[in-house]
């Protein structure tokens, strides 16, 4: 499957960071993550309602809690949520990407790219060693973006359900 977009066909797309005292940027980033969760590789199901009434409350909580929104306009289009970490084999932090979704029609225009752009800057600048995640083995789409981006992940897949780490080192 090709990559599409990724260097250059953002259309406008801007990307901010959460504001998680700004309710409105909550209750965005909340119906994103929903999104996110309805489409077949986020489990194909809406977040249960206990946890759309809890998840902006927690993230706002947490202080460990990241995220960006991409948009176009004033439409949210993409979300990426991370927490922080800590290596304490390079004894600094680093960022895991918990989410990374982007609106269905929306795909194909360099948004993930983006969001990926916007976390990585964050963390750089915030003396971050890595950034990490996992990843579905049948998300093949997600799986190139984040090869082409930069991340490292393994080779070999089973079963086909399997969810696998992915590694980008930042030094």
């Amino acid at each position: 499957m090709a990559c599409k977009g990724l260097l250059g066909e953002q259309m406008g797309a801007t990307v901010r960071q959460v504001n998680f005292t700004n309710q409105a940027n909550v209750a965005a980033m909340v119906a994103m993550i929903d999104a996110y969760a309805r489409d077949p590789m986020g489990g194909g199901k809406p977040l249960a309602p206990a946890v759309q009434d809890k998840l902006a409350s927690r993230l706002a909580s947490d202080a460990g809690a990241l995220g960006w929104l991409a948009w176009m306009g004033e439409r949210p289009v993409g979300v990426l949520t991370a927490l922080w970490n800590f290596s304490t084999f390079a004894a600094r932090p680093r960022i895991n990407i918990h989410d990374v979704g982007v609106l269905q029609d929306q795909r194909g225009r360099g948004i993930g790219w983006k969001l990926l752009t916007a976390v990585e800057e964050f963390a750089r600048q915030n003396d971050c060693c890595a950034l990490t995640l996992e990843v579905r083995a049948d998300n093949h789409s997600a799986r190139h973006l984040y090869g082409k981006f930069g991340f490292a992940g393994p080779s070999e897949w089973s079963p086909p359900e399997t969810m696998a780490f992915w590694i980008k080192t930042l030094d």
